[in-house]
């Protein structure tokens, strides 16, 4: 990844299916997740982002809204190409992650959406990561390379 991203949004869901609430922060523990989220310490990544511009697209392109927490991903990014960070460490404000795989979209996310939202999210459903170093993660922070 070249330079750096932002972090828009912050969202935990604290159950499955439930509907993703925003936060302005939230404590990030290594190996477990985002306090507060339906994952944490259970099945799944760490913590799940997203680019805020396949939110945009899918609604340009689909007529799809995605936006406040309808994703499902916790971290919303602005211009930072999550593909890319597959295999590589980050820094998302004081948290160390490593990029596990790409967060393809899954039938899950569509029944709680609405139909099309796998095609509208393909190959930039976000990104799977791992917390390597704990700490806080908040609306406005820097996502960079390690």
């Amino acid at each position: 990844m070249n330079g750096t991203g932002t972090i828009e949004a912050v969202h935990l869901a604290p159950e499955s299916g439930a509907d993703a609430e925003s936060v302005e922060s939230v404590a990030a523990l290594a190996g477990r997740g985002l306090r507060g989220d339906r994952h944490f310490d259970g099945d799944g990544a760490d913590l799940t982002l997203i680019e805020a511009e396949a939110i945009e697209a899918a609604a340009e392109e689909a007529g799809i809204d995605l936006g406040d927490g309808a994703h499902r991903r916790n971290l919303t990014t602005r211009d930072a190409a999550l593909n890319h960070l597959v295999g590589e460490r980050f820094r998302v404000g004081e948290v160390v992650c490593e990029g596990v795989e790409l967060c393809e979209p899954c039938s899950h996310l569509e029944s709680l959406t609405a139909d099309g939202a796998v095609s509208a999210l393909l190959h930039r459903g976000g990104l799977c990561a791992d917390i390597v170093e704990s700490g806080d993660v908040a609306v406005g922070d820097e996502l960079e390379p390690v």
